[in-house]
């Protein structure tokens, strides 16, 4: 029979709330100063980034007045009541110059102890990724700015930041396009448990379909993965060929509209008409990483049939001009989306798990993830990674505390005060 606590987090001061929630915390490896003022504690500053998500805190700024004007909390936190506390520079450098793989160990290690504690089981997993906006003013319309959307540009208010778009759904069915300038955070994140596994911060014009698979080989030897979910932007041969070669799993992936060719071409046997409803001419096989496809060309361009009937395409296809006009890959070998049941009850069952991502990236918002207070990559990545930090802090609190219904309860486990 599963025992309750002696006492309900609420009803504990805050400062005793922020200490059993940091008691879960591992430590970050701390190098001795020689020369110099000695420095502050990180593992004191890490605490104060996850108190200052928890809180709401909007800026670093806010953090160091906080604990300026409440010695009790900053005690909690780590640092000395009877002496300074760290001003807002300090947090940020903190941010700027901490190797995110330090960040990293500790976000791995609460994900094992949640394996572990069987919080995370890892059976099915999602693939998906964020928009983190630079804090620079080429994201602010309102202001006047040349070039705005120059995707060569290298801005001053944050180099490392890059142009790429986002899409949202104001109403249903109705999608919006914008262009930003900043970074994405992708992540892989467990179904069931609906918590974050794996993440990494690129800048915004890398290709998420190309970081998938380096993503799923930082985990395919830590969790039994048996489906991986993923919306139809990852629906490529080299996502779906690592899944079911080397995870030995099944990809939920939906087939993506754009790769598919247009049904204008017939086909009839070994004969392929184009969209002119011409013979098309066979150039030859072809192969391509391992993949071998039956080329046909432009009859107009590349037969002898035609040669001498038409001075253009007959319906004028914008290709002819272009690029010598129409070509069609018959594929020979076999693909590894045969072997998906795309239109199954199962496949529809298992694809309406992702919907967890959306809830999770919705969390992350809330930590104020999407919104950082500081510029260049390494400092985002760290601001990122302590978000995700948050998030798996509290759902291991939680369930160690005997409240495992609220391990996704991020804002409210530890009520705010004033």
């Amino acid at each position: 029979m599963k025992s309750s606590p002696l006492f309900q987090p609420e009803d504990l001061p805050p400062g005793i709330r922020y200490e059993k929630l940091f008691n879960h915390l591992p430590f970050m490896e701390q190098t001795n100063k020689v020369r110099g003022r000695p420095p502050f504690s990180k593992n004191a500053i890490l605490r104060s980034l996850i108190y200052r998500n928890l809180r709401g805190l909007p800026s670093l700024g806010d953090l160091a007045f906080e604990l300026k004007n409440n010695p009790m909390m900053a005690e909690v936190l780590g640092f000395s009541p009877f002496e300074r506390s760290p001003s807002k520079e300090r947090f940020s450098r903190f941010l700027r110059t901490t190797i995110n793989q330090d960040l990293q160990r500790i976000r791995q290690g609460l994900v094992r102890t949640l394996k572990d504690e069987q919080v995370i089981s890892g059976h099915i997993i999602a693939l998906d990724s964020s928009v983190i906006e630079a804090n620079v003013k080429e994201n602010n319309l309102k202001t006047s700015v040349k070039d705005r959307f120059d995707k060569f540009r290298r801005l001053k208010g944050d180099p490392d930041a890059r142009l790429s778009v986002k899409i949202h759904y104001p109403k249903p069915f109705q999608r919006k396009i914008e262009f930003f300038w900043g970074y994405r955070n992708h992540m892989i994140n467990d179904t069931k448990s609906e918590l974050p596994i794996h993440e990494v911060t690129y800048p915004a014009d890398h290709d998420e379909k190309k970081i998938a698979v380096p993503m799923l080989k930082k985990i395919t030897s830590q969790f039994p993965v048996s489906h991986v979910l993923g919306d139809a932007n990852y629906d490529t041969e080299d996502i779906l060929e690592y899944v079911v070669s080397e995870m030995k799993a099944q990809p939920v992936i939906p087939l993506n509209p754009r790769r598919r060719q247009k049904d204008s071409f017939q086909i009839k046997k070994d004969t392929v008409l184009c969209p002119a409803n011409l013979k098309m001419h066979r150039k030859g096989r072809m192969k391509n990483n391992n993949r071998v496809y039956l080329q046909y060309s432009c009859p107009l361009y590349w037969g002898k049939k035609y040669k001498g009937q038409y001075l253009s395409c007959p319906i004028g296809h914008p290709k002819f001009f272009k690029q010598k006009g129409c070509n069609y890959l018959m594929r020979l070998s076999p693909s590894v989306r045969d072997t998906i049941a795309y239109g199954s009850l199962r496949f529809k069952k298992i694809y309406n798990q992702r919907s967890s991502v959306e809830r999770i990236f919705s969390r992350l918002l809330v930590l104020s993830m999407h919104k950082p207070t500081v510029v260049r990559l390494q400092a985002t990545q760290n601001h990122c990674t302590i978000a995700h930090i948050t998030v798996l802090l509290v759902a291991l609190a939680a369930h160690r505390m005997g409240f495992s219904d609220k391990i996704r309860y991020v804002k409210s486990f530890l009520p705010r005060f004033a």
